[in-house]
């Protein structure tokens, strides 16, 4: 049979999701199962956003709102931006491929980490570029290296911040000082999906004020992680404006659908609730942080609602080990990190659950 796809497509693999909680049960014949490998909040959406979905619903026989005119006044408001510096996608990943769609041609360079967020090579390789990966320096961004392999072939530099899977972070001083040395015809894309779980280190950057002083950057943020709306995908850009227009002439006319647009305008009024939710992270961070000392696990510490955790022996054996007790977590591997696994926070109980498999994990080597 004929192959109709080009040649640099047939190399990709396809990105591999975490397996979802019905399909483990079915699997390993459980009725307790935990999901902790795709960094999602545990905890639902504020009532007040649940309404705002319900009543969304029953206009779902009209089509979305084209330029998310509510939501953008709104946000805008919040961040003390311009409206015509904000584009939304569906979710944050859909503004990664619509920057390079648009200003990333065949042969191009964009330089990012490894191991970083997958979307990140995949999307530049399916744009027929070449990803141009500077290997993290104990989990944290070389930012020299990453400086020193821009050519004049760079088009986009990627930095995750915090970054996943580390949960590590660029301070604002350093960042700064990159942004100093970056020529003002490469764009600079610093995706903050875990930025409200990051923000309140006193040294995290202000891109918002580093914006105004260089244009060629880029910064998104999302409502799928602190804001507990993933399975809703709803992300936004913020960007100069020529910039925005850009994504605008690029992108689908109907991106972002209406109950999204309804529950992401109501996380914006429930700021109290999410406040409590970053609380309860914290609390469930520290509990992790604790009981992974005792046993003697190392761990990356994170600015997210993930951990990094080392192994001491192959990720994917322990990934299904720890799914054999209804723990689902994200085995590594796929990022060339065969002893590492990666771990959502969840609820008290969810995490209790995790300790007490990894507990008797030790034991069992033993």
């Amino acid at each position: 049979m004929k192959n109709f796809a080009p040649a640099h497509l047939m190399k990709l693999k396809p990105y591999q999701p975490g397996k979802p909680i019905d399909e483990v049960k079915r699997e390993m014949g459980l009725r307790d199962v935990v999901k902790l490998a795709s960094n999602e909040n545990p905890y639902p959406p504020s009532p007040g956003v649940v309404q705002a979905i319900a009543r969304a619903a029953r206009q779902v026989n009209r089509y979305p709102d084209g330029g998310c005119f509510y939501l953008r006044q709104a946000l805008a408001k919040k961040l003390g931006v311009p409206p015509s510096q904000l584009v939304f996608g569906n979710g944050s990943d859909e503004i990664i491929i619509l920057a390079l769609r648009a200003f990333v041609s065949p042969g191009d360079e964009v330089v990012m980490a490894k191991p970083s967020f997958m979307i990140y090579a995949l999307a530049t390789r399916i744009a027929g570029a070449r990803p141009k990966e500077i290997p993290l320096k104990d989990f944290r961004y070389d930012l020299d290296r990453m400086r020193r392999a821009v050519t004049r072939k760079t088009k986009l530099i990627f930095i995750g911040n915090p970054d996943n899977p580390g949960g590590t972070y660029v301070t604002h001083r350093q960042l700064a000082g990159f942004l100093k040395q970056i020529p003002r015809d490469v764009l600079v894309f610093m995706d903050e999906a875990y930025y409200e779980y990051a923000a309140g280190n006193k040294d995290y950057p202000d891109t918002l004020k580093l914006l105004k002083r260089h244009k060629n950057l880029i910064i998104t943020r999302t409502f799928s992680k602190i804001y507990g709306l993933a399975g809703l995908r709803i992300g936004y850009g913020i960007a100069d404006s020529p910039i925005i227009a850009v994504f605008d002439r690029i992108r689908d006319p109907f991106n972002v659908n209406t109950l999204a647009q309804a529950a992401a305008l109501a996380c914006l009024k429930d700021r109290s609730y999410y406040k409590g939710v970053a609380q309860k992270i914290e609390r469930q961070r520290q509990y992790l942080y604790r009981q992974l000392t005792l046993l003697k696990i190392p761990f990356v510490e994170t600015a997210t609602n993930f951990v990094l955790i080392r192994t001491d022996q192959n990720s994917a054996v322990v990934s299904r080990q720890l799914m054999q007790r209804g723990v689902i977590v994200r085995d590594m591997s796929v990022w060339g990190l065969n002893d590492f696994i990666r771990v959502s926070i969840g609820t008290a109980q969810e995490n209790r659950k995790f300790i007490r498999a990894m507990t008797a994990l030790t034991k069992k080597k033993k």
